[in-house]
């Protein structure tokens, strides 16, 4: 398990730079094993040093290149697949180990295809929003997977939202509420955004 300061979602890149001992251990046993550890969100404390305190909902990464940097440096490229729940929490040594089970989606209510493109038009406002005010977020014209339920991750990985609010997204397990969850935060960023360009915020 590699506790981090930030949400990995199913289907979203993670790029890391490893240079704590422990976590080069654990990198090293995934290359031995099948490439795959568990990430979750620090709720308090840093990713150095332990200590800290995490939360019950993670995505599994996956490595898909790992190279090292210099004697005591890797750089690895993982993406997020599936989502599970911590049951246990075992030992930090030689690095964090838990017990968890699969989180699975509900099977969606609703066609998925309406709240997928209102979540995808509410990125683009925020996208052009930030654009205006001179960040550099790529491109508003994103392409998403076919697949609805992985269409909707992929939003969810793109969207310039908190942690705390990504983590929240990750515990949904309804994809149309997780749906209409991102369209919200986003029309609540674009909001700011907007106030930001009429010089309502500093």
């Amino acid at each position: 398990m590699f506790p981090l300061s930030s949400v990995l979602f199913p289907h979203g890149a993670l790029p890391l730079h490893i240079f704590e001992p422990r976590y080069l251990a654990l990198i090293n046993q995934a290359l031995d094993d099948d490439g795959t550890f568990g990430v979750v969100l620090i709720e308090r404390g840093s990713e150095v040093g332990g200590g800290d305190s995490r939360f019950g909902v993670g995505t599994t990464a996956s490595i898909v290149r790992a190279g090292i940097v210099d004697d005591d440096r890797m750089a690895v490229l993982t993406v997020g697949t599936e989502r599970f729940e911590v049951m246990e929490w075992l030992t930090d040594d030689p690095y964090p180990i838990a017990i968890v089970t699969a989180r699975v989606d509900a099977e969606a209510a609703v066609e998925l295809t309406v709240p997928v493109a209102a979540a995808l038009r509410s990125w683009q406002r925020v996208a052009a929003l930030a654009s205006e005010l001179g960040a550099d977020v790529g491109t508003a014209e994103l392409v998403l997977p076919d697949d609805p339920i992985r269409a909707i991750w992929t939003l969810c990985a793109v969207a310039p939202l908190e942690q705390i609010d990504r983590q929240r997204l990750l515990e949904i397990d309804e994809p149309e509420v997780r749906a209409d969850r991102l369209r919200i935060g986003l029309d609540e960023q674009a909001e700011v955004l907007e106030a930001r360009l009429s010089g309502g915020l500093g």
